[in-house]
């Protein structure tokens, strides 16, 4: 199996080193692995590409490639660049340092790169590591991800078929904020919202006087409704949520057809 990876928190991070496992796993000893990460760190980027000015794109070593740009970006680039002669059987993205479920999914660069991947119709996964108080502070947080990510994708390729939709489908797995062996088993879920929490801004004065206003993310504690991906995460499972690019709301589409 040829492997392609990326992830958002950029090419030295420490979630991008787990999933080369990972991939590596996977593919086998016939096998390749592919890496084509962010020079710099892009979270929060989503599916955004560099349409307007050119990039960069650093060889670091063998089939390891570092871009100027998004994820989104590293995946054309892999997809049309380093890997143009022979397409990757699947794409990865992450593992990411923190959630990507319920509202956190629709900024995330890690799931940016498996719309991107799913768009150019490879079979495409993003992985997160969630972030709390239970694995925070082990000598490798990604420890669930770690131990648990190879099986997940397993497991998922299993059920994928050759299917005929316009928007195909793409991934996204988020481990729970626990130690390895705390981890509780898989749950398809779909995607949550925690209610009433909100991306901000913060304000700071430089050292010249100047003011600065940096983004913060809300409270990752609050519950969505039961059953969805943060719940069973915070309930200790490792969630799977399949999703497509599609955004159209179909539940109002009769009523819209009817009226307008």
């Amino acid at each position: 199996m040829r492997i392609l990876i990326t992830n958002d928190d950029g090419i030295n991070a420490p979630g991008l080193a787990v999933l080369e496992k990972i991939a590596n796993e996977l593919a086998g000893a016939d096998g390749e692995v592919w890496i084509v990460a962010p020079a710099f760190e892009q979270s929060g980027v989503g599916h955004c590409i560099s349409y307007t000015h050119p990039m960069m794109v650093s060889k670091m070593g063998e089939r390891r490639y570092a871009t100027e740009g998004s994820p989104a970006d590293c995946v054309l680039v892999g997809l049309h660049d380093v890997m143009k002669d022979a397409r990757p059987d699947l794409i990865l993205s992450g593992v990411n340092r923190g959630n990507n479920s319920a509202e956190n999914t629709l900024y995330s660069g890690t799931i940016g790169a498996a719309i991107e991947g799913a768009l150019q119709g490879v079979t495409s996964i993003a992985l997160s590591q969630y972030y709390g108080v239970e694995n925070a502070s082990l000598d490798d947080p990604f420890e669930a991800a770690g131990a648990h990510g190879a099986d997940v994708v397993r497991r998922i390729l299993a059920q994928v078929d050759d299917e005929n939709s316009d928007y195909q489908l793409l991934f996204n797995v988020n481990f729970p904020p626990v130690p390895a062996d705390a981890v509780k088993g898989v749950k398809v879920a779909r995607q949550g919202r925690r209610k009433d929490v909100y991306f901000g801004v913060e304000p700071h004065l430089s050292p010249s006087g100047k003011r600065f206003l940096w983004i913060k993310g809300g409270d990752q504690r609050v519950r969505p409704s039961e059953g969805t991906d943060a719940a069973v995460n915070l309930d200790g499972y490792i969630s799977v949520t399949p999703m497509r690019a599609d955004l159209t709301a179909d539940d109002v589409m009769e009523r819209f057809e009817a009226t307008l």
